[in-house]
């Protein structure tokens, strides 16, 4: 890549289909870079988040069963969550740090929301875009290893969720079958491995 590259698009126009304090979800029109136009392009904000790819003290992987209603169905993954932001909103620019809840610290609170488990043994992995398609917010992905049970579970109001430990084995079988879909849950995994 010594050329200088040429692949930037221009974003010429941007209506703001919703605006609250849950999504910025977006309508665009682009002019390409041989100069040509085109839209609709449609983009949203979400807020960053943390997925945690955990392990008790014996090795097994701590995941949580939940309903996704995006593709409507029950599914089994890593723990999860948003980071928080002072501002209350579900999305917003990355670069106002002062704003935004640390992640590692969203991390240790997910983790001991969702599974009542905590760890003194953490990794960052890596920060990843959700989906640079259509979206701008980033997965941020760790390591708990050694987790304890220290609690209960502590729930948002629309969090229905169990807890359940596996093998890898088991996790792999589920991967296979898609009852463990999620893409960056899955990085998470493979990442975690590649480092050990």
């Amino acid at each position: 890549m010594s050329e200088k590259e040429n692949l930037e698009w221009e974003e010429i126009s941007c209506e703001h289909i919703i605006n609250d304090e849950w999504i910025d979800f977006r309508k665009s029109a682009y002019r390409f870079p041989d100069g040509s136009t085109f839209e609709p392009y449609y983009s949203y904000s979400r807020r960053d988040y943390v997925v945690i790819m955990a392990t008790d003290e014996e090795g097994k992987y701590i995941c949580v069963r939940q309903y996704r209603h995006g593709i409507k169905r029950v599914t089994t993954e890593f723990c999860a969550g948003g980071i928080e932001r002072k501002d209350g909103k579900e999305y917003g620019s990355r670069a106002d740090t002062k704003d935004i809840e640390d992640a590692l610290d969203a991390a240790k609170r997910e983790l001991m929301e969702e599974t009542g488990y905590e760890s003194n043994d953490w990794k960052f992995l890596l920060s990843v875009p959700s989906n640079a398609t259509m979206a701008d917010n980033y997965a941020n992905l760790f390591v708990a290893k050694n987790c304890k049970k220290v609690s209960g579970q502590n729930l948002d109001d629309t969090e229905f969720l169990n807890v359940h430990l596996h093998t890898r084995e088991e996790i792999d079988e589920m991967i296979q079958t898609g009852e463990f879909p999620q893409m960056s849950h899955i990085m998470a995994l493979l990442l975690a491995e590649k480092e050990n």
